[in-house]
């Protein structure tokens, strides 16, 4: 049995840092009271009729900050003074609100400001809206947000409707337990309730697992953890960079099990702007030549190990 008080601490931390919103955001339900967990057995066959790691080429060399190219999506966003980033706020290492400065922060954020300073030659000229996640494919293609960075993998159903960057961050999906936990896997996960974040494709890969686990579906992965802290489900699946900031927040908690995914990260853009597709890829494979992309993980995640290559782009 987890520790009651311990918990209830760490779940404090979680819902005052959660509860936290800045004016230029668009607040996630903080997780105070949990939702009802919507529960499934079966999940939709994976559309496989594309490659979701090919993204669009680069159109030549980056431009020079202030000088995009007339008519293009980039001197509309130069013109309007900022880039409106979509992500979340609750990602710790990734996309997550700092309690002490209340700002957003993470590998994710630290993305669209690459973009920002590569239009701007200011990287702080960012706008940032927090997205449910069942809405990131919605905010990118409708534009309310000019990209989505949001841990949120490529695959073709989500390329039917967005285009996606070429890939910035390679991750895979692994289970979440408390330190006292006999789950080892997913082998392990049958009768067990599992969370992950409605509209995430960890919820969909659940699905397909032949332990045909107990799906609980809530708003958010910061909801999940609470629900997990909580007694009310026995473990959370998703990206194992996500459940690494959850088990650095959770000293009662421990990742378990090989990687039974792979989960490609890509931006999400809206199709109505191929030539803003084409400048972000031309942004990331400058930054995997100049040692950014390397930088920038050695920042957020470089405690966890040693500082991989950045994922080789590939084009359409």
């Amino acid at each position: 049995m987890r520790s009651s008080l311990g918990r209830a601490a760490v779940v404090l931390l979680l819902l005052t840092t959660a509860a936290c919103t800045a004016d230029d955001t668009t607040a996630r339900p903080s997780g105070s009271t949990p939702a009802q967990p919507e529960t499934s057995t079966s999940a939709a066959p994976a559309d496989t009729s594309c490659n979701p790691r090919a993204s669009l080429r680069p159109s030549g060399s980056l431009p020079e900050p202030g000088r995009m190219p007339a008519g293009s999506y980039m001197a509309e966003i130069y013109q309007r003074g900022r880039l409106v980033l979509g992500t979340s706020q609750d990602t710790l290492l990734f996309s997550s609100r700092n309690p002490f400065t209340g700002e957003i922060e993470g590998f994710d954020v630290d993305m669209g400001r690459q973009i920002a300073e590569a239009i701007f030659g200011d990287p702080d000229k960012l706008q940032i809206k927090v997205v449910a996640y069942d809405k990131r494919v919605d905010s990118a293609k409708d534009g309310t947000v000019d990209v989505v960075a949001d841990t949120m993998t490529a695959n073709c159903t989500r390329w039917n409707s967005v285009d996606f960057s070429s890939i910035y961050y390679e991750s895979g999906q692994k289970i979440l337990v408390s330190k006292d936990s006999t789950i080892k896997g997913v082998d392990d996960l049958s009768g067990k309730k599992v969370c992950a974040a409605k509209g995430s494709t960890s919820y969909d890969n659940l699905g397909k697992l032949t332990s045909r686990p107990e799906r609980v579906a809530l708003a958010s992965f910061g909801d999940c953890l609470v629900a997990f802290q909580q007694n009310e489900v026995d473990a959370i699946s998703t990206d194992d960079t996500i459940l690494i900031g959850m088990a650095a927040q959770d000293p009662y908690a421990k990742v378990v099990g090989d990687r039974y995914t792979e989960e490609p990260y890509g931006m999400a853009i809206s199709k109505d702007h191929p030539e803003f597709t084409r400048f972000v890829n031309a942004v990331l494979q400058k930054n995997r030549e100049n040692g950014t992309w390397k930088a920038t993980y050695k920042k957020w995640l470089g405690q966890f190990g040693p500082v991989p290559n950045p994922p080789v782009a590939q084009y359409r």
